[in-house]
């Protein structure tokens, strides 16, 4: 019994294998050298003495070395500004070969694979070398559109060498200037000063929306700051974004009246002659349903400046707030026998109370807070 089960263990790990085995030899036929060597290593791992893997890990190392060595040479008489890390890529991918094979013995004793950490790193120098020459021609155009590129530049240049403090320096340096300082003035809320919004729902309302435009700016070389941070941290500013309520429009309560007659044929008699025999007198009752919809529409208007720091408009817009409340009941006159069960539920319908002035504000405000928030990241994106 025991041997039978070993058998089919023993079965099942051929089968498992025969799969790996034609997976390296079809990388091999179409010609992706690097996959058949991590794939024939593979292999090896499982069955040290099998002869057709080593031969394939034989070959597919070779080729593969042949094809990285002859980009290598191509690269090299190359006028490619960035040809130092195209050539350091192929040497990665080249050491990459080698720390696979070192992960099997018996791969490292059928290839004598080249450690190329040397070459790695004479080629991120010069790549990191290119990359920061390129920055420091975009630092010299003291613009932010260059500035933008040469914190790119560093940046890539950081990939070849991430501790280097010089480059991370550099790096630092391109991004400040190639940010723009966004600060949002205090809102003119002049037209508000008499109503019942007092100025604590404003503080509210600007903090909420630079709240917002801080977690989500838009992009990568804009940060949003509140006129007391900007001036208490000492911050370069760049741009100002003003608003104000330029309308306001509290609504009075609307009454539309509609009047319409009912009536019903109702029973006002029944006569018995025997259990079996009912006469039944009808006549006809009338009612007059008063309908009353009271609607309350309210909005408001915030006019945006985006401005530059010699106070001229970059951009602008009228954002709108609406706020619409309404209630519907009814009464009737006439007999009550005419009303049906939904007419019932209209007129028993209790009255609601309308909104108050504070409550209808911060509705219209909310929505523009909503929108206004939308359109100033929309149009900071688009820079």
């Amino acid at each position: 019994m025991k041997t039978k089960f070993y058998l089919f263990i023993f079965l099942l790990s051929l089968l498992a294998a025969v799969p790996a085995c034609k997976s390296a030899t079809k990388l091999y036929d179409t010609g992706n050298y690097d996959e058949a060597v991590d794939q024939a290593v593979k292999k090896l791992q499982k069955k040290p003495n099998d002869g057709d893997a080593k031969q394939l890990l034989k070959n597919s190392y070779r080729l593969a070395a042949e094809n990285h060595e002859s980009q290598i040479k191509n690269l090299s008489e190359n006028n490619n500004e960035l040809k130092w890390e195209l050539i350091y890529n192929e040497y990665s991918a080249m050491q990459n070969l080698y720390n696979i094979i070192r992960r099997s013995p018996e791969a490292i004793n059928t290839v004598s694979a080249t450690d190329y950490s040397s070459y790695l790193n004479i080629y991120a120098e010069k790549a990191a070398g290119t990359r920061v020459e390129r920055g420091m021609r975009w630092m010299e155009k003291n613009d932010k559109p260059g500035f933008k590129n040469a914190y790119t530049e560093f940046n890539e240049a950081l990939k070849f060498k991430p501790e280097d403090f010089t480059i991370k320096s550099k790096k630092d340096e391109a991004y400040e200037n190639a940010v723009t300082n966004v600060v949002l003035m205090p809102m003119d809320n002049y037209n508000y000063r008499n109503s019942s919004y007092n100025i604590t729902e404003f503080r509210d309302f600007e903090n909420n929306l630079l709240r917002r435009l801080q977690n989500n700016s838009g992009g990568s070389f804009i940060k949003y700051f509140s006129d007391q941070e900007a001036r208490s941290r000492n911050i370069r500013a760049d741009q100002f974004i003003d608003f104000r309520f330029s309308t306001q429009n509290t609504g009075k309560v609307k009454d539309e009246e509609s009047t319409r007659e009912v009536s019903k044929d109702v029973v006002v008699k029944e006569t018995f002659y025997r259990p079996d025999s009912i006469v039944k007198e009808y006549k006809k009752v009338f009612a007059k349903i008063i309908t009353t919809k009271r609607t309350i529409n309210s909005d408001g208007t915030v006019l945006v400046n985006v401005r530059d720091v010699n106070g001229r408009r970059l951009w602008s817009d009228d954002v709108r707030g609406n706020h619409s409340w309404k209630t519907e009941f009814a009464s009737y006159t006439g007999d009550e026998r005419a009303l049906t069960e939904a007419d019932k539920q209209l007129v028993n319908h209790a009255r609601e109370n309308a909104p108050e002035e504070k409550e209808i504000l911060k509705n219209v405000i909310n929505e523009i807070n909503n929108s206004l928030y939308s359109r100033v990241r929309d149009y900071f994106r688009r820079q």
